[in-house]
């Protein structure tokens, strides 16, 4: 709730407040809490998201460094007796090529995803 819907409420219902200064010292106190839950709640989605890039970067760093290994220093393990294993080497060593593509795809649609979620972090 921010200052003008507070302004607007206490405007609309005109609460009757007794003389009392434990009323005004309960309140301070339970805004003070409310602010509190506030600053956790922001800590924690700044952990996340940070969670979520360097996850995000370790990913795809280590995934260019054994591709690079792999295209490096390629092994022709003895593919008898494998069957399925042949087939799907066999496969990849011909489309490789094309294979990224889909990739680039992918790593562009998750930086739109990632994007979008940081506007929507700021919308008040």
């Amino acid at each position: 709730m921010n200052e003008q819907q507070l302004e607007y409420f206490l405007r609309e219902t005109k609460p009757k407040v007794d003389k009392d200064p434990t009323f005004i010292l309960e309140t301070r106190r339970r805004m003070e809490e409310v602010e509190g839950i506030k600053a956790e709640v922001d800590r924690t989605r700044r952990t996340g998201r940070s969670a979520l890039i360097a996850a995000l970067v370790a990913g795809i760093v280590l995934g260019a460094a054994v591709t690079a290994v792999a295209y490096l220093f390629p092994v022709k393990p003895d593919l008898d007796g494998i069957g399925w294993m042949a087939d799907a080497l066999a496969w990849i060593q011909t489309y490789r090529q094309y294979l990224l593509l889909p990739v680039a795809a992918l790593i562009t649609a998750l930086a739109l995803v990632l994007s979008l979620g940081r506007r929507d972090a700021y919308r008040v």
